[in-house]
């Protein structure tokens, strides 16, 4: 790309991104004290990705998405999962009208521009599966008819990290359809007290409307635009294969430590999140160190431990700074 051209799609991405400061500003009132959290909201967002969100309850998951709804004026759509949710309950089911006799599809919740998912794993796997379609092709069928969900369409889906009983753990290829995992955590002191000081008194704010489903799609086009260096992408690639067996180039350090490493679609993840983040900064150009900031979201959730971590009380956060620290930086 010359220079000329670089700066052209600057200039296109700053009269695009005019709205992320304000609702950075708004996330932020409504959530408190989850930085991170908000930061990685907006980074799926642009890179048109599905979220998975870990952490014990009571630490604003459901407050911040539903305040990423309000503030792109998105129409949002909360499900609950529970052992008996079936999966025409989620994705909706033909219904016959004996007024007219005749059958009609009623939709179902997953019709939103932001669906939330709510304790994902405490459905059975006929229902989490029955999120794939909809999650890959943005698209649902119901008595064999093809209906488009709305665009932009995201899922983010909770679950609790401290309750095993009664939940159904996520079949890998489920977890592979999300683009980032975000692990949430306590929040500071000072955080926490202001909380506190809000919810006890005028409670906390509302997100107001700061953009809207049109302004995302154009943003997530221009991501797309954003450039990436061939000695970049050449790094995703190299940090992807690191995470996979030894023959396949996995660092020797990582030895016995992984049962599977990552696939092609990390590779994808990498690039378009390097991107929005790029976006997020104001640049039309992604460098490495955008890459090693998302690489922990990307990559956390695709890693498969093998006994022997597990038993040595490692995590995939671990593997993936070792992985950063041991590939070369272009």
């Amino acid at each position: 790309m010359s220079t000329a051209q670089l700066q052209e799609l600057s200039r296109r991405i700053h009269d695009a991104s005019g709205f992320v400061p304000q609702l950075r500003t708004e996330l932020a009132r409504s959530v408190i004290g989850q930085e991170s959290l908000c930061h990685d909201l907006l980074l799926a967002v642009l890179a048109d990705g599905h979220v998975l969100l870990e952490g014990n309850p009571g630490l604003a998951k459901t407050t911040a998405v539903r305040a990423l709804a309000g503030s792109i004026q998105a129409s949002f759509s909360r499900i609950q999962f529970t052992p008996d949710l079936l999966p025409a309950d989620v994705m909706g089911t033909q219904i016959y009208r004996p007024q007219s006799g005749t059958f009609e599809v009623r939709q179902g919740p997953v019709f939103a521009h932001l669906v939330l998912a709510d304790e994902i794993n405490r459905a059975p796997a006929k229902v989490q599966s029955a999120l794939l379609e909809a999650m890959q092709e943005h698209q649902v069928t119901i008595a064999g008819q093809t209906f488009p969900l709305p665009k932009p369409f995201f899922v983010l889906a909770t679950q609790n990290p401290i309750e095993q009983e009664g939940t159904y753990p996520l079949p890998e290829a489920q977890v592979d359809r999300f683009l980032i995992k975000v692990e949430v955590g306590y929040p500071s002191r000072d955080s926490e007290l202001q909380v506190l000081q809000m919810v006890s008194g005028p409670g906390l704010p509302q997100a107001r409307p700061v953009a809207e489903p049109g302004q995302i799609l154009a943003a997530q086009g221009l991501v797309r635009e954003v450039f990436m260096d061939p000695r970049v992408q050449a790094y995703i690639v190299e940090l992807v294969r690191a995470t996979r067996s030894i023959p396949e180039g996995g660092l020797a350090s990582l030895e016995g430590l992984i049962r599977w490493g990552a696939s092609p679609r990390a590779s994808i993840a990498l690039a378009l999140c390097s991107k929005a983040q790029a976006f997020l900064e104001g640049r039309a150009f992604a460098t490495p160190d955008d890459v090693k900031s998302v690489a922990r979201g990307v990559l956390r959730h695709r890693l498969g431990l093998s006994y022997e971590a597990q038993a040595e009380g490692i995590k995939a956060e671990d593997l993936v700074e070792k992985i950063l620290a041991g590939v070369d930086v272009p």
